[in-house]
């Protein structure tokens, strides 16, 4: 199921420095800031994308992903509306996520909960990811009948190589993840 109480966002940065000075400086992003009881910050360089974004192809490759590397992953969907059945199977899929070997975080978002929704995964490493996504049964049930039924307008799946995270989340500090 998505999550109604996490916000998320997400940013494409000329450069660090630029992010940092909107992290530091930008009057709504202070707002959220003030209001949260938690966050982190995690900065990434784009390897892999396929798909859309509302038409667009947002990411370019910057780095390479390496299989003994952390990785964060993002998938991104768009889903007709008479298929939002697709939010119960979805539930299905993340528990088969929860305690997966080389699991670090993850979450379901959307911006449109239930017709527009996303998930972010951090692994430790590539492999231990590529495992889930081809070896877990829930998984690949999950993914066939996304095929089979039609349930996506649109999708994206993008892979990031994550160098640097800050913060905390479920009060732990997150910069140990990867």
């Amino acid at each position: 199921m998505p999550n109604f109480v996490t916000c998320l966002l997400l940013c494409v940065w000329k450069s660090e420095e630029c992010a940092s000075h909107f992290f530091s400086k930008n009057p709504l992003f202070k707002n959220y800031q003030k209001r949260s009881t938690e966050q982190f910050t995690v900065y990434l360089n784009s390897a892999e994308s396929h798909g859309c974004w509302d038409g667009v192809k947002p990411f370019e490759k910057s780095k390479t992903l390496s299989l003994d590397k952390p990785v964060l992953v993002l998938t991104r969907a768009s889903i007709r509306l008479k298929k939002t059945m697709f939010v119960l199977e979805q539930s299905r899929q993340s528990q088969s996520l929860e305690r997966y070997k080389g699991l670090a975080f993850s979450i379901g978002v959307g911006e449109w909960p239930l017709i527009q929704q996303a998930t972010i995964s951090i692994w430790q490493t590539q492999a231990e990811m590529l495992d889930y996504a081809y070896k877990n049964q829930k998984h690949k049930e999950v993914v066939m009948l996304t095929r089979k039924l039609n349930w996506y307008k649109e999708e994206m799946f993008a892979s990031f190589v994550p160098y640097k995270l800050k913060g905390f989340w479920d009060g732990k500090n997150v910069e140990n993840w990867v």
